[in-house]
């Protein structure tokens, strides 16, 4: 790993030994210092860096690159993210992009290809500074995980403006009552119930692009019992229906 500090840091989460060696060496190309990671569990102790950038694979021996970006929003850590995966199928892509990544890579790709995402976010991550050095207030629009994803409901509803609006209308017609029903869920301890309401929601989520809402059922569905994940839930539900409000 390239150790110049002045160098961006980059969180590399990646279980093949070959795709992990070509990806880190293009990217301490660029130039950058690079983490390597092979799991969630060997991720985890890394979740406080000070990683400019995040890059994980969507699926690794101990669980999902979703799931892992899900319980870190969750903790309030807003760090941009690019997924990568040799999957081809849109419908992943796009779950992806809903669970909150801010691109998604497809396995293999060229180190032209690896390169040029990576400096769109860094370029993406230095703008959001200059921004936040420029206002008087604290300005939160470059770190919040957006509510809605636009782009991923209408290609999950054909382009249809009119269905995607439709769609949102009743899932949050529908979302006070699976709230009420996972928190009393929760409160019983009953992981089961709690994790047949999720799944459901989680695929009414990426129908309609609900991105906020998705990542903390992600992040529960992966520790059901957490308090800390519980909160992180019941904060994107209250900011969903408030701004839908508003």
């Amino acid at each position: 790993m390239n150790a110049d500090p002045a160098l961006p840091r980059l969180l590399l989460l990646e279980d093949d030994p070959v795709s992990a060696a070509f990806l880190a060496t293009a990217l301490e190309a660029l130039p950058a210092r690079v983490d390597i990671t092979a799991s969630l569990a060997e991720a985890e102790p890394l979740r406080d860096a000070d990683h400019t950038l995040w890059l994980f694979d969507a699926n690794l021996p101990d669980g999902t690159g979703g799931g892992l970006l899900a319980r870190w929003r969750a903790q309030g850590l807003a760090t941009p993210a690019l997924a990568h995966t040799a999957d081809p199928r849109q419908e992943e892509h796009d779950a992806l992009i809903a669970a909150g990544f801010a691109d998604v890579l497809r396995k293999p790709l060229s180190v032209a290809q690896l390169q040029e995402a990576v400096k769109r976010a860094l370029d993406g991550v230095a703008t959001c500074e200059a921004l936040k050095h420029g206002v008087q207030e604290e300005d939160t629009t470059c770190t919040a995980s957006p509510i809605w994803d636009d782009a991923a409901a209408l290609r999950a509803l054909n382009g249809n403006a009119s269905i995607v609006a439709a769609m949102r209308d009743l899932f949050l017609g529908e979302l006070p009552a699976v709230r009420v029903r996972i928190a009393d869920a929760f409160a019983r301890a009953d992981a089961d119930a709690m994790r047949a309401e999720l799944h459901k929601l989680q695929a009414s989520c990426g129908f309609v692009g609900a991105t906020r809402v998705l990542a903390a059922v992600m992040a529960l569905r992966e520790a059901p019992m957490s308090r800390e994940a519980f909160a992180g839930f019941e904060d994107a539900v209250e900011g969903t229906m408030r701004a839908a409000i508003a």
